[in-house]
């Protein structure tokens, strides 16, 4: 998958492990990534969607930070947490939504395959483990897009690695080494400056 990195990555990344600084920042994500992915879907389907969204985000902050602390790099956590969420949005044939082309969810699945069956993430069940205990808001589906899916939003062809673009836009393979220093302030919900850039 191509995602984007910048330093509000790495100030999340560093906020979601600060106690007192965690809740603050998480609940920015999660309204934030809602915000972003409402938004690629069609506009009569975006409110019906919203609840379920912030609880499925909301989950996926857990596995960010699990995939931490098993190594993965931050921007690897990340991508994970992406997988899982067009998975999602597989089952429930929110095809414009998808930032991977469908026929390529097995080999995103299968680069994560240690992680995801050590929490029991498959692409029916994205949350596995860490589905909470009350579940989430379920949303309704648009099963025939996938009669033939369009995803508008997704980037075929890197299925492979997760492969980074920086704010200059140079593209690399893997998300490097974190900066020595990180401003936590600056992370999403902590800032009030978040754009589509920091999903």
């Amino acid at each position: 998958m191509k995602i984007r990195q910048n330093p509000r990555h790495w100030a999340a990344m560093k906020a979601l492990s600060t106690p007192g600084v965690r809740s603050v920042a998480n609940y920015g994500l999660v309204k934030l990534h809602t915000r972003i992915f409402l938004g690629k879907a069609d506009e009569d389907h975006r409110e019906e969607r919203r609840e379920h969204l912030d609880a499925f985000f909301d989950a996926t902050m857990d596995t960010y930070l699990v995939a931490l602390q098993a190594g993965y790099d931050e921007a690897g956590a990340r991508e994970i947490t992406h997988v899982q969420a067009n998975f999602d949005f597989y089952n429930h044939g929110w095809t414009e939504m998808m930032e991977i082309p469908v026929d390529e969810l097995e080999d995103h699945y299968e680069r994560y395959e240690e992680f995801f069956e050590r929490y029991d993430i498959t692409i029916d069940d994205p949350l596995g483990s860490f589905r909470p205990a009350g579940g989430i808001p379920e949303a309704p589906s648009t099963p025939e897009r996938l009669e033939e899916p369009e995803h508008p939003h997704a980037e075929g062809g890197f299925a492979d690695d997760v492969y980074v673009e920086d704010e200059e836009g140079n593209l690399r393979v893997g998300g490097g080494e974190a900066p020595e220093e990180i401003d936590v302030s600056s992370a999403p919900g902590v800032s009030s400056e978040d754009d589509e850039a920091d999903a």
